[in-house]
């Protein structure tokens, strides 16, 4: 990983002022960072922040959740900041799961709360170039493995 990280923000619909209110008060610590969002949550994004330069995607449930996955498969991203709701349904569910599944096969660094947001920001490895232990080069451990 680079010092300046690529970033996904996503949000279920009732966390979206959660991470809103995270993105604000990091701001000034985002600016260095390559950030990416769905629908959305990078709309009100780009409205509180204009400083940030965030590039929106679809709406999750139209296709931007496929699109982030597409990213971390492709190895175009260092972490997924998912604030998500733990309860209540959502419809695209799956979309969700397989965000979580990738994020950890590829190695890349996955927040789905506030607290666990805080702490990959103020990491010591957060703004400055980092190599995982044991490779961590952007592919799954074992390419080939079966389910």
């Amino acid at each position: 990983m680079e010092a300046s990280k690529r970033i996904a923000l996503v949000a279920h619909d009732s966390m979206k002022d959660q991470l809103l209110a995270w993105v604000r008060h990091n701001s000034g610590t985002l600016t260095a960072h390559q950030l990416w969002s769905t629908g959305t949550t990078g709309t009100k994004i780009k409205e509180a922040c204009p400083e940030l330069r965030v590039t929106a995607l679809k709406s999750g449930p139209l296709g931007g959740d496929q699109q982030v996955g597409a990213m971390i498969a492709d190895g175009a991203l260092d972490i997924l900041l998912f604030f998500t709701d733990a309860l209540s349904p959502h419809p695209h569910d799956a979309d969700v799961q397989a965000l979580t599944r990738l994020s950890t096969l590829y190695n890349v660094a996955l927040a789905t709360n506030r607290t666990t947001a805080d702490f990959l920001i103020t990491s010591p490895f957060f703004g400055k170039p980092f190599q995982p232990t044991g490779g961590g080069d952007g592919e799954p451990a074992d390419p080939d493995a079966q389910r």
